[in-house]
């Protein structure tokens, strides 16, 4: 009998462990996130290409399922990106490269009353960058985005004007990658 009970045990927690991952591009990514006092879930997930190779796999998190990019943008809600990052040709300076020119996109060349902030977030970045690196980038409301690299904070950025910018990376009209958009808003 306490074979029964130890197999069913086993079994149970493999089944409960792999419902709260997804596969994403061979990367096994949670199925929600708490970030400070926040829990959220996985709206969608993708992996970020470029000339057909595969950078990183990004999940979006948030408080209630949407695929609203506009209203994703605008919201004063917690909400994050994963990235986890499964090349080894991502460095930092590509990443540092990628980043101002999401940010350049985002909001269309507008980027005077956010550089301040752009290059603190890009201080974020200039680590030595390797295959299985992760990084949370949230937004938290009152206290603004604050970022981790596998689990250490990196430091907050404040303003609801940088978030729309940041966010619209992946999310605006002119997003770093179409399909990427489209898994992270669960289409």
């Amino acid at each position: 009998m306490n074979k029964i009970v130890l197999i069913f045990t086993v079994v149970f927690a493999v089944n409960l462990s792999t419902a709260q991952t997804k596969e994403v591009g061979g990367v096994k990514i949670p199925t929600s996130e708490t970030f400070g006092e926040h829990t959220l879930s996985l709206n969608g997930a993708g992996t970020r290409s470029k000339l057909w190779i595969d950078l990183y796999v990004a999940g979006l998190y948030l408080k209630a399922e949407s695929s609203n990019a506009k209203e994703i943008i605008e919201k004063d809600e917690a909400m994050a990106v994963k990235l986890q990052i499964v090349s080894r040709l991502v460095s930092s300076s590509k990443m540092v490269s990628a980043v101002e020119e999401g940010f350049e996109n985002s909001t269309h060349g507008d980027l005077a009353a956010i550089q301040t902030r752009i290059d603190q977030f890009i201080s974020f970045f200039k680590e030595e960058i390797k295959k299985g690196d992760v990084f949370d980038i949230t937004y938290q409301p009152g206290k603004g985005v604050i970022s981790y690299k596998n689990g250490i904070e990196k430091g907050v950025i404040e303003g609801m004007d940088f978030k729309k910018a940041l966010f619209g990376i992946w999310l605006s009209k002119n997003p770093a990658d179409d399909d990427l958009k489209e898994n992270m808003l669960g289409k």
